[in-house]
């Protein structure tokens, strides 16, 4: 492999167009096509799949692409070396979050970010809290958000937002009378929904549980699901109760499509954590993204 392949291969992921990066490398369209075959044979894998109107990258592609894209931009680091003025002008930033922060947070983090740097370009990734962490400590990522630690050398996590886990269930009448009493003895003998295995809202959830007196072992789940809207959707339907996020709750419980019940008295409230790797240098960007967090993190005084 050589530059010229990489630096093609990380365009093409951002036009998502063979035709437009070949425009702006000033090359044929048949040069760029031969640099990302000749890049597929020498890794041994299909760095992208072609449809008639766009170009997506496969996951050995995303798995690649960080790794390209430090290398093409080190390359122009030493090419600029010894030029009077040098610059970062790396303006993208790829991010890995689990569903909470990634559907709640981030999108009014990003907007605020991208008004004092309109040319930033965010690439976001939404897995759970094990794939963020797991992206943040392999390089597929820059920065990750997470609901839950999990533990990885070299993986500093920063706390930046409490969000309160409630438990919902279903808006019957049985469950009314539950919520007038307080009373969460019920919960020996109810149907659970929940999330799959790599959630930090499980984990948290299932801390929960045992601090109330449940046996894990003998819990009845009845479904198990990969995103917290089709959690909401199922307990709405009266498949089971779930401990979830307050913030992702929100509108079901204004418009009384389900019960919320405290967990404790004040509530019960986790930390929802920003995740980097001191082993990988970031663009400056991406420093500043931080940065802001952090400003965010001693206003709050969170920590």
């Amino acid at each position: 492999m050589n530059i010229k392949q990489l630096e093609a291969f990380v365009r093409i992921v951002k036009n998502k167009s063979f035709s437009q990066t070949a425009k702006e490398l000033y090359l044929t369209q048949p040069t760029v096509s031969s640099y990302i075959s000749s890049l597929e044979e020498d890794l041994g894998v299909q760095l992208f799949t072609r449809t008639t109107k766009e170009v997506h990258t496969t996951s050995e592609g995303e798995q690649i692409y960080l790794y390209a894209k430090d290398i093409v931009n080190l390359s122009n680091k030493i090419r600029n070396a010894f030029k009077e003025e040098q610059k970062d002008d790396i303006n993208e930033i790829v991010i890995s979050s689990s569903s909470i922060p990634g559907q709640y947070l981030l999108p009014g983090m990003l907007a605020n970010f991208s008004k004092r740097y309109p040319s930033t370009e965010f690439r976001v990734h939404e897995t759970d809290s094990k794939g963020a962490v797991s992206d943040v400590a392999e390089h597929r990522a820059d920065i990750g958000f997470c609901g839950t630690i999990v533990p990885k050398m070299a993986c500093t996590f920063l706390p930046f937002y409490e969000d309160e886990l409630i438990l919902i269930t279903p808006n019957t009448s049985y469950y009314q009378k539950k919520k007038e009493s307080k009373d969460l003895s019920f919960l020996a003998q109810a149907d659970f929904v929940m999330r799959e295995q790599g959630s930090g809202t499980k984990q948290e959830a299932l801390k929960i549980l045992q601090q109330n007196g449940l046996n894990l072992d003998n819990m009845k789940v009845v479904a198990r699901f990969a995103n917290t809207g089709a959690v909401l959707l199922s307990v709405k339907e009266g498949v089971g109760v779930a401990i979830v996020s307050k913030l992702a709750a929100r509108s079901e419980i204004k418009n009384q499509e389900v019960l919320d019940f405290p967990l404790q008295e004040g509530g019960y409230f986790r930390k929802i954590y920003m995740v980097s790797n001191s082993n990988y240098p970031l663009s400056k960007r991406a420093k500043l993204f931080m940065q802001m967090i952090q400003n965010h993190v001693d206003k709050r005084k969170i920590l």
